[in-house]
């Protein structure tokens, strides 16, 4: 079975397809929100708030709203601990995801490199930065991503990351037939569950993701904030993707239906930040 059917099969899935249309329809919706006919640029700005936000909370690092905002803005800084740098990584690999150019799945490699370098600076040495973990390397997260016996899944050995990659690159550039949500996240579950870098896997996965949701239009005003939805969504988020890992069609289904109800959260979350956008209640 050639990359494309396998997709074509997993988006036909009757679990998957309704998901799919749901995150979809939800999406669209958001779409028509007055704010982004009018003040589009701040509607975006604040999603990223929240987005980044987000991120570095299930990441470990969980900071006020606020202080991100003042970071974002310029106003303030992340405390310089671990979790500061874990949030600054995120609030960078965000950036990054925001900035790619057109075409930038013709080279996936070099991207998950940029979004490492930017999602560990200062949490790793800087050796370890954009490149996969080495033999003997093994990647200081994922303790809950615990398969369906209780034990976390184990990552992938390190001689099996170049292979998982280039087909991850094959992924990416799915023709467009393939829904952008089923491609999305399916390459988020990839790279948080091979772990292929020594840290800030799930900063990387979650930047991608991104990338794609936005690149291939599942949100082209890139205001949904699902990274919220996955915040909100609690254990079952890391579970999910445990399931996935385990490689069962079963477990595959099990990711994108959360994925994909993250995203309908994440609509609903953006029109909340387009909301407080049009009523002028954030700080300028």
């Amino acid at each position: 079975m050639s990359a494309v059917a396998a997709l074509d099969r997993i988006a036909a899935l009757p679990e998957v397809a309704g998901a799919v249309g749901e995150a979809r329809d939800a999406c669209s919706r958001l779409r028509w929100h007055p704010a982004l006919r009018r003040r589009a640029e701040e509607a975006r700005a604040e999603a990223g708030v929240r987005a980044v936000r987000s991120s570095a909370a299930l990441a470990g690092a969980r900071l006020p709203l606020e202080l991100v905002r003042d970071v974002l803005r310029g106003a303030a800084a992340f405390p310089p601990d671990a979790a500061g740098r874990t949030a600054l990584g995120a609030l960078r690999a965000h950036a990054e995801a925001e900035a790619l150019s057109p075409g930038w799945e013709r080279s996936p490699w070099q991207t998950l490199a940029r979004l490492h370098v930017v999602a560990a600076a200062g949490l790793v040495p800087d050796a370890a930065l954009g490149r996969p973990r080495t033999v003997g390397e093994v990647p200081g997260e994922g303790a809950d991503l615990l398969t369906a016996s209780g034990a976390p899944l184990p990552a992938p050995d390190a001689e099996a990351v170049p292979a998982r990659l280039a087909a991850l690159g094959d992924l990416v550039g799915a023709p467009s037939s393939v829904p952008a949500l089923v491609v999305a996240g399916l390459a988020h579950a990839e790279i948080a569950t091979l772990r292929p870098f020594v840290a800030a896997n799930g900063v990387v996965a979650r930047a991608l993701c991104r990338a794609i949701v936005v690149g291939r239009g599942l949100d082209p005003t890139g205001v949904a904030v699902w990274e919220a939805g996955l915040l909100a969504a609690g254990p079952p988020y890391p579970l999910a993707l445990a399931a996935y890992g385990e490689g069962s069609a079963r477990g595959v289904a099990e990711w994108l239906v959360l994925f994909a109800r993250a995203v309908v959260e994440g609509a609903s979350e953006g029109g909340r930040a387009a909301d407080a956008v049009l009523a002028g209640r954030l700080p300028s």
